[in-house]
């Protein structure tokens, strides 16, 4: 079924069940051949997402998504413009509620101009896998989504409470914000203002 962002012809109007909402937000992008590039949301509903990217997908084209706030994100590319693409979203059910949830939250923030709680700027990781160690023990790996010299956001497969006490990789953080497949975590301690967050490992 073609999606719901991309479609527009007066005849697929009955198929607009999901209203898009625009909202920027980064995140990173796999396409088949297992290249990752970064990229940054233009409009998103629970059936589509359009994407600033700098490689564009080819049509039917599978592509992974992690998006900030978001978590991870599956489709296939349904339309191509000058400096992106479009994805059709495969989302089952339950999730396709969650995420119409944030798209909500999501995109009244942006209209109400709420702060975005970043003191300092965020970049795409160069080495973008790492662990997330939790005080019980447990060893979480993650894949990094972005990273500043005081905190980053990562994909993972566990949901933590804002405010618990992590280690990513050997810094002490905690849990500042949670989405679904992920969260973001401040450093108890800020890298030096004059290094490259892009290069820090985890």
């Amino acid at each position: 079924m073609p999606s719901p962002l991309i479609n527009a012809e007066p005849q697929t109007q009955e198929r607009r069940r999901h209203q898009r909402v625009r909202v920027a937000v980064l995140g990173r992008y796999m396409l088949t051949n297992r290249q990752e590039f970064p990229c940054q949301t233009i409009d998103m509903s629970p059936g589509g997402v359009a994407l600033i990217a700098p490689v564009r997908g080819a049509i039917q084209e599978r592509v992974i998504c992690y998006v900030d706030q978001i978590g991870r994100l599956e489709g296939t590319v349904a339309r191509l413009f000058e400096n992106g693409f479009a994805l059709a979203l495969n989302v089952p059910l339950l999730k396709r509620e969650k995420l119409a949830d944030q798209l909500t939250w999501l995109g009244n923030r942006h209209a109400l101009g709420m702060p975005e709680d970043r003191r300092h700027e965020r970049v795409a990781p160069r080495h973008p896998r790492g662990t997330l160690h939790l005080s019980d023990g447990r060893n979480v790996p993650v894949r990094l989504i972005d990273v500043s010299v005081s905190g980053a956001a990562f994909a993972a497969e566990v949901h933590l409470p804002v405010g618990t006490p992590v280690t990513l990789g050997q810094t002490p953080a905690h849990v500042v914000r949670g989405f679904n497949g992920g969260g973001a975590v401040e450093f108890a301690r800020p890298f030096s203002a004059d290094s490259d967050p892009s290069t820090l490992q985890f």
